[in-house]
């Protein structure tokens, strides 16, 4: 599948005066190469959850992976809605970025394959993390894993040099923005 370009908008409200949006391709080129990921979830009780995880941009989507006994699993049941942020923590150098969508589970196995070989080829198959399919079924490091989608609803990409907030608007996405 193609990539899809989302439509781009300045928040000039956040933004240095006279910069221009963080092109899709920068917003882009961190998604594709970040190692970790911060995923939040919506307990039941309406609290948040946050913890880290591998994910990769595969199909115009980030996709992750779960134990059906995690807390973020039991948070999915509940509620898709979600944001993933990657990024680091330097004040005026880099990029951070935000997705909001809907996370919604990978069900078709004939999705898997493709998914597997993305994580593969990003994170490697000799490492302590590593998802494969055994009988039709995801496992990371032997134990079954559920595999999540986020289709992108709307990103934020947070500029530091100079400061530029540019927000990115998915056309043809079920979720509103």
């Amino acid at each position: 599948m193609s990539t899809t370009y989302p439509e781009a908008e300045l928040e000039v409200r956040y933004s240095e005066p006279g910069v221009e949006p963080t092109s899709w391709r920068e917003t882009l080129d961190l998604l594709e190469t970040a190692e970790l990921f911060w995923l939040t979830t919506v307990r039941a009780d309406g609290r948040p959850h946050v913890t880290p995880v591998v994910a990769v941009w595969h199909d115009d989507a980030v996709y992750f992976t779960t134990a059906s006994i995690e807390q973020k699993m039991r948070n999915l049941e509940h509620s898709g809605k979600v944001a993933v942020t990657t990024g680091n923590n330097l004040w005026t150098k880099g990029l951070d970025v935000v997705v909001e969508g809907v996370a919604t589970e990978v069900t078709a196995p004939e999705a898997l394959p493709g998914i597997v070989e993305a994580f593969d080829a990003k994170y490697g198959a000799h490492n302590s993390w590593s998802l494969e399919l055994v009988d039709d079924v995801a496992q990371v490091a032997g134990h079954p894993a559920v595999v999540f989608r986020i289709e992108p609803v709307k990103v934020f990409a947070f500029g530091k040099e100079p400061p530029a907030q540019t927000r990115y608007r998915f056309t043809g996405t079920s979720a509103s923005s």
